[in-house]
């Protein structure tokens, strides 16, 4: 009796220790976003926060460089794309990517030693095609980056390959089972913040189009032109995206939606309407610019099912609010920017000159209007600060940030 009372007395110390290893020590602080009693508010850990400012603290910029003299692609041979700057431009760009992406590797991570225009390293090729698509990014999808913009840090931050990439999960044994096809739940995975979720949202989102939507306008509508035909499968993948973003940026639910009705967008935080885009251009950026390169990519740098890495919201985010916290790093590389103007020689005309688009042939009809991407393009959003009303489920997002 006595040893069985000292033992309970030993096991449930130990078992409440368990438990409570998993919670948060406090303080915990509150921010309030919107109106009292509406639950409208954001959680912080100071102590975790301390640690993510560490871990998304911007480097500071080279020293500019003059854009007068000899243009790179006059001096050097094989430069495709930065060829419109100037040879000191030019030197600190690369003397930049380098802190960026390869610090320890250095040069050679990308360059063949003996011969600096040769292509035969398959880094040298993504690389020259990862600064088309940052271009891509800072000139053609302002409605998600804002004047902010992106740099090869951005996602990098000093790693050859960055750290929140990812890849098509292999499928799991219970797939087809006798216990039946369990749709991906009920296997913790990162993605889904370790939750019951079907484990793979991002295949279904980030690269497919499946339709995000799962709330219907009108309660208990099952018939009619508001009859809400979307399963609770559909749902729990959503939700597995949500949680893939909350995670991504260190927020809950409320920093995009208003807890009066997570489906209206009239009520919603503007923060909602940037996650729209952001979707629309990590699945942009997924399908024209790393999944091509699939071939490129030697066969250990590619996922259990042979698709190369690709981005997510924690790629660029990292568990911030913003990227970096809002650090301005692309402004100070208009290499960056976008496109560089091509100098081309007038016909007849000794030194006159005239510009083009630098964009290369695959890249033709990419650009579009500030702020939104290009009409009839695959990334195409509206031009309004959210998705218009009466748009088609997959433009207007009801029930979930999309």
């Amino acid at each position: 009796m006595i040893r069985a009372f000292r033992f309970r007395s030993l096991v449930l110390p130990l078992a409440a220790l368990a438990v409570l290893a998993g919670c948060e020590r406090p303080p915990i602080e509150s921010v309030q976003t919107g109106y009292r009693g509406t639950g409208m508010q954001q959680l912080y850990n100071q102590r975790l926060l301390a640690t993510q400012t560490s871990l998304n603290a911007a480097p500071a910029p080279a020293e500019a460089a003059s854009a007068d003299g000899p243009k790179a692609k006059d001096v050097y041979q094989n430069v495709k794309v930065l060829g419109e700057l100037s040879v000191g431009e030019f030197a600190r760009n690369m003397v930049s990517i380098t802190q960026w992406v390869a610090p320890k590797e250095g040069c050679t991570y990308c360059h063949n030693a003996a011969n600096f225009a040769d292509d035969s390293k398959y880094t040298k090729v993504v690389a020259r095609r990862m600064l088309q698509m940052t271009q891509h990014v800072n000139a053609d999808w302002k409605s998600h980056v804002g004047a902010t913009g992106v740099t090869c840090y951005t996602c990098h931050r000093g790693n050859p390959v960055p750290n929140q990439v990812w890849f098509a999960p292999a499928d799991k044994r219970s797939t087809g089972a006798l216990l039946g096809d369990l749709e991906g739940q009920n296997q913790p995975s990162p993605t889904v913040a370790y939750s019951s979720l079907p484990y793979d949202p991002l295949s279904q989102y980030l690269q497919d189009a499946k339709p995000i939507r799962v709330n219907g306008n009108q309660a208990l509508a099952m018939t009619g032109d508001a009859a809400n035909r979307n399963s609770t499968k559909q749902a729990e993948f959503t939700y597995g995206l949500m949680m893939h973003m909350s995670q991504s940026l260190g927020v809950n639910c409320t920093y995009c939606h208003n807890t009066q009705s997570f489906q209206s967008w009239d009520v919603s935080p503007p923060t909602r309407a940037t996650a729209w885009y952001g979707i629309r251009m990590a699945r942009d950026l997924n399908n024209d610019y790393l999944t091509p390169l699939t071939g490129t990519f030697p066969a250990n740098r590619l996922g259990p099912k042979g698709d190369v890495a690709k981005v997510g919201c924690g790629t660029c985010h990292q568990g911030a609010f913003k990227p970096l916290y809002g650090a301005e790093m692309a402004k100070h590389h208009r290499e960056l920017q976008g496109p560089l103007p091509v100098t081309v020689a007038a016909a007849g005309a000794a030194g006159a000159a005239s510009t083009a688009s630098a964009a290369p042939a695959s890249d033709a009809g990419a650009s579009g209007a500030a702020g939104a991407p290009a009409a009839g393009s695959t990334s195409a959003a509206p031009a309004a600060a959210a998705p218009a009303a009466g748009a088609t489920d997959d433009n207007k997002v009801v029930g979930a940030t999309n």
